[in-house]
């Protein structure tokens, strides 16, 4: 068996990838990149650590195509290496699937049923995964669930107040971002491990968009449910929505199924309400009062949850930022932390425009800014279910 592992990250038009080595504490990153753009003009761009980055044009029409090309690049720049095992970012995993597990044709079966239930992102990961299989017939493809981190939470936490037998069939709160939850969970306990013992919430927050309570490290409750659609506006979803609302939308205006998907799915969110964007940078840099409407009811949304996640856990001792806007927000981060000072939240504004790694006020609440890796916990965890190296533990 070949001591590289490869990390993919399949969307419905791009492929992210990382290739990484075994190391003593986490899998040591080697390179990354992706091809965007698969079905129209498809883009390659990729960089070994430390060297330059690469950007060309490339004909691959499909993903596995896209992973032929991926795979190409990765044995000229490294020759002498060999892929022991693909570890493959799954967005749902059901009640069946609440562990890293190596992918077969059952399991294939039975995440195929899931797709509705995440249709931006579950298709496309396992179209990254039949491409990956017929690329490596013989590497362990191991499947990394983001809905994992969420199971063992509580009955009030996971219920729907419907009828008894839709919690039986698994009608629940399953929760997104678990693998980025997972990475804080873990740097947190090696970098501020007093804090990783108490209670703790984590807003992930980029495209997609969530809020995570954890105590001592375990996730307690999240604002997705179901869906990824629930909890935060996002940038193309909606976010929480009155189901009656839903109602009305296919009663009244005579909304189809899939147009009522793509509507919540793709066009509502940040994009919607700004007539503008998705992309926050667009929306900070825009003079229109649309796009300081959306973003005021992004942060407003974030407040709202991160007071009942408070509540949640009985008390805070510690708020982290992390994934896109999350880190790179002054403005957002600002925006949430604004009047939550009888939470005992209060904003270094100096260290807040730096992105500082800790931006709170010096004595207050500690408020964290660190940046998360999906990539590396798949790696690990892809390590551990095919018999490599484990090292993060």
């Amino acid at each position: 068996m070949g001591d590289r592992v490869l990390t993919i990250n399949a969307g419905s038009s791009s492929i992210k990838f990382a290739l990484f080595a075994p190391d003593e504490r986490w899998p040591r990153l080697l390179a990354a990149g992706q091809i965007e753009g698969i079905g129209a003009k498809p883009s390659f761009h990729a960089r070994v650590v430390g060297g330059d980055r690469l950007d060309v044009e490339t004909k691959a029409a499909n993903h596995e195509q896209s992973i032929g090309v991926i795979l190409q690049w990765i044995e000229g720049a490294f020759a002498e290496s060999q892929i022991g095992a693909i570890g493959h970012r799954i967005v749902h995993g059901g009640l069946a699937h609440a562990a890293p597990a190596i992918i077969d044709d059952a399991m294939l079966a039975d995440l195929r049923l899931l797709n509705p239930l995440a249709p931006l992102h579950q298709p496309h990961n396992l179209a990254g995964v039949d491409a990956a299989r017929a690329a490596f017939p013989h590497a362990p493809q191991v499947a990394c669930f983001d809905t994992a981190f969420h199971r063992g939470h509580s009955f009030v936490n996971d219920a729907y107040a419907l009828p008894r037998r839709y919690y039986d069939n698994g009608v629940r709160r399953f929760g997104f971002h678990g693998l980025s939850y997972e990475y804080i969970a873990r740097r947190l306990r090696e970098t501020e491990p007093v804090l990783a013992c108490g209670r703790i919430i984590v807003a992930h927050l980029g495209n997609g968009a969530s809020i995570c309570a954890m105590r001592d490290g375990r996730s307690v409750a999240t604002t997705m449910g179901f869906s990824a659609l629930d909890g935060l506006a996002m940038g193309t979803r909606c976010g929480q929505i009155d189901p009656g609302l839903v109602i009305y939308l296919l009663t009244h205006e005579g909304l189809s199924i899939d147009e009522l998907t793509h509507l919540l799915y793709e066009q509502s969110g940040l994009k919607g309400l700004s007539t503008l964007s998705q992309d926050m940078r667009e929306l900070e840099a825009s003079d229109s009062r649309e796009a300081r409407e959306a973003i005021a009811y992004f942060v407003n949304r974030i407040r709202m949850e991160i007071g009942a996640l408070t509540a949640t856990l009985g008390g805070l001792d510690g708020l982290i930022f992390t994934a896109g806007i999350g880190e790179r927000s002054p403005l957002v981060r600002a925006g949430v932390i604004d009047r939550m000072a009888w939470l005992g939240l209060q904003i270094d504004d100096h260290a807040n425009v730096t992105n500082a790694p800790r931006i709170s006020r010096k004595g207050a609440m500690p408020i964290l800014v660190l940046a998360t890796n999906e990539e590396a916990m798949i790696a690990d965890h892809t390590m551990a279910a095919a018999g490599m190296m484990a090292t993060a533990k």
